[in-house]
């Protein structure tokens, strides 16, 4: 009987209804209490499709097989009927231990080899796994940047594109094929690169997170810190810890300071969090919870102006470790600030900033000197000049191109052109780059001399030295060091920052703002002119009927109508006649007599006209201005022009004149050509 149920088809999979035997029910029936009669039968007969129930666990997907019956398609790291199986990951670097696995191969993965698995990690170097055989190295894998960097026959190399040191897990797939090495990362192609043949044999090594050489390790970053889940070689699996339903699997040789599972180091236990933040332990890393006015990752960046560490006459600017009490201006009229470095200055001193805004033309404006080095900047003839002279380099001077002392503010911007060579030419930059820049024609060294031990004047040379500043300074930088206004006693807080200029004179009160002289107090304009204060400067604003540069002249001085003989032109402080030909004056009034002066010779007679005269001769003189004597000669002898007299007119000697026939007349110059038309009266 059992050999025969041996060769039996598989059991009936179905429904049975009214099964009789000698006419007795026996499908279906009660089940005695106790009995083995029945396996796997229930009442009723349904069709539901077994998929409806999702009996795929994480994310597995669910395939009908026909009548009550279904596959499950596991995702990677799940196996098992009904992926509930997950392979079991193993945790490298635990507590800063060095660990590695060691795997050998014991068949022949074939002419494809796929090499995959699951990382997880928050380090951006390390080593993930290596391939070798008794000659050296033909694949390795390793992080790089927090990126998978793929090289194959210790030549060819590539590198994926996406980062996978974010804490999650990253599915890494190196693919070679033929004469193919191709990347991917969570499914995506990140490359491929063209190798030489590559072929797996048994008896090779896969070494994973590490090499047992620390040194052979340390070329490629170290040991792997993190986890590595479901580690393959084309289908066959390299289990850390095995699980009972998985497949075949390649033999571990070695298993060193790898524990089991995914955890994390404490990483609060060495309290990384600064100024009081509260440290939470995440995944291989760690998060401050920081108290108010705090911030960064650990909470080192204190956020010092919420704390109102200025006066009021200051504004509050946050720098780097700490804070700036920056003015909008200082009136610097008489106020000569001294400062001096900490001697904690690092940084080279290779630029100044300043801002102006004066009337002045001359003026000292900071100064510094140690030896023969020093910095002198100042106006001189409206012009701001710097002077420079560091380094046993000549001496640099540099200006800017037009005049600054305009009452408007200024910004300057002196730097080195190279800061990382010892000498170099300076720049000069106003206002923002507006005007462009401008270079020094020599070069000259930085102001480290600056640094400590020297004092550094601002504002002028002292009370006795002249050519002290009357206006307004901003902030003044050097190096990208503030001179602070306001002195250590003034602030509510004391400044945090290592390096430091510091007023050595807090016996100096200076007036905080920016303001000129009370130009416009008296009221310089007349005739209710409104003054307007033009920073040491005053401007009127007259009423309609007033003019000039303190309303003092009336508005239309043409109405007077005081031009005689000419147009009327209103001009600043008065008018203007543009007088008529003939006429003179500044109301017009004065004929001009042209013949006052003229060229007409004695004894003839000058007649005036517009704009010209003429000459009146006498008889015996001829010329436009009478200047040459008549010949006497004899017009009928013609002894020189040789005339007659036409239309048979005859000559007179004795009048030099022609006596023409009836019907023509004429004397001189008419000789007899005019013909004479009578009319007779019948």
């Amino acid at each position: 009987d059992r050999l025969y149920f041996f060769y039996y088809p598989t059991a009936f999979l179905g429904c049975f209804r009214d099964v009789f035997v000698d006419s007795h029910l026996v499908v279906p029936v009660a089940r005695p209490a106790e009995s083995d009669a029945q396996a796997n039968i229930t009442v009723g007969c349904s069709n539901k499709d077994k998929c409806d129930d999702n009996p795929c666990q994480n994310r597995g997907r669910c395939v009908s097989q026909g009548w009550r019956s279904y596959m499950c398609e596991c995702h990677r790291p799940y196996e098992g009927a009904d992926c509930a199986e997950e392979y079991i990951t193993a945790r490298f670097g635990n507590k800063g231990l060095e660990s590695y696995a060691v795997f050998s191969l014991d068949d022949h993965p074939g002419d494809t080899v796929v090499v995959s698995m699951f990382i997880r990690t928050r380090q951006s170097s390390g080593l993930l796994l290596v391939l070798a055989n008794s000659t050296g190295q033909y694949l390795r894998l390793w992080l790089e940047g927090g990126r998978v960097k793929v090289q194959v026959n210790n030549f060819e190399t590539l590198v994926g594109r996406g980062l996978v040191n974010d804490g999650h897990f990253h599915l890494v797939t190196v693919k070679m094929e033929g004469g193919a090495t191709t990347l991917f990362q969570s499914a995506q192609n990140q490359g491929s690169i063209r190798i030489r043949h590559v072929q797996a044999h048994p008896g090779d090594l896969v070494y994973v997170g590490g090499l047992p050489n620390p040194r052979a390790s340390a070329s490629f970053g170290g040991y792997f810190k993190g986890c590595v889940q479901d580690l393959r070689i084309n289908s066959k699996r390299l289990q850390f810890y095995p699980i009972p339903t998985s497949v075949a699997s390649y033999s571990l040789d070695s298993l060193i300071n790898i524990t089991q599972g995914c955890s994390s180091d404490n990483a609060c236990t060495v309290n990384p969090c600064l100024n009081g933040g509260v440290c939470y332990s995440m995944w291989d890393d760690f998060i401050c919870n920081c108290p108010p006015n705090t911030a960064g990752q650990r909470c080192e960046e204190v956020k010092w102006c919420e704390l109102s560490p200025c006066p009021s006459t200051a504004v509050c600017q946050p720098r780097s470790q700490g804070f700036e009490c920056e003015c909008f201006g200082l009136n610097s009229c008489c106020h000569i600030l001294s400062y001096r470095g900490n001697g904690k200055i690092k940084r080279s001193l290779s630029s100044v900033f300043l801002s102006l805004r004066t009337r002045q033309p001359d003026a000292m404006l900071l100064h510094g000197q140690k030896a023969s080095d020093y910095l002198t900047i100042s106006l001189q003839d409206s012009h701001l000049l710097m002077e420079v002279k560091a380094e046993d380099s000549p001496k640099l001077t540099i200006q800017t191109p037009g005049p600054i002392c305009d009452g408007e503010w200024h910004t300057i911007e002196l730097s080195m052109k190279n800061q990382n060579l010892q000498r170099s030419r300076w720049i000069m930059v106003l206002d923002g780059g507006k005007e462009g820049f401008h270079m020094s024609d020599v070069t000259a060294g930085n102001l480290d001399f600056l640094k400590e031990e020297v004092d550094i004047v601002l504002g002028g040379l002292g009370l006795d030295a002249g050519g002290n500043l009357i206006g307004c300074l901003g902030p003044v930088e050097i190096g990208g060091l503030l001179l602070p206004f306001h002195g250590d006693t003034e602030l509510n807080l004391p400044r945090p920052q290592e390096e430091q200029f510091v007023r050595i004179n807090d016996n100096v009160a200076p007036r905080y703002g920016c303001w000129g002289a009370s130009v416009c107090t008296p009221n310089p304009c007349q005739n209710r002119g409104v003054c307007e204060d033009l920073f040491d400067l005053y401007h009127c604003t007259c009423p309609s009927r007033w003019a000039g540069p303190r309303c003092q002249d009336p508005a239309d001085t043409c109405a007077s109508s005081p031009c005689v003989h000419g147009n009327c032109n209103i001009i600043p402080g008065g008018y203007k006649c543009a007088c008529e030909a003939g006429y003179t004056g500044a109301r017009c009034e004065v004929e001009v007599d042209m013949c006052a002066g003229s060229n007409c010779s004695k004894g003839s007679t000058c007649l005036r006209g517009i704009q010209s005269y003429a000459c009146l001769c006498p008889q015996n003189l001829t010329g436009q201005y009478c200047e040459f004597p008549t010949l006497p000669v004899s017009l009928c002898r013609g002894t020189r022009w040789n005339y007659s007299c036409f239309n048979g007119g005859s000559c007179s000697d004795v009048d030099n004149t022609c006596h023409c026939l009836p019907g023509f007349a004429g004397q001189w110059y008419a000789l007899c050509y005019l013909i004479l038309f009578i009319t007779a009266r019948t």
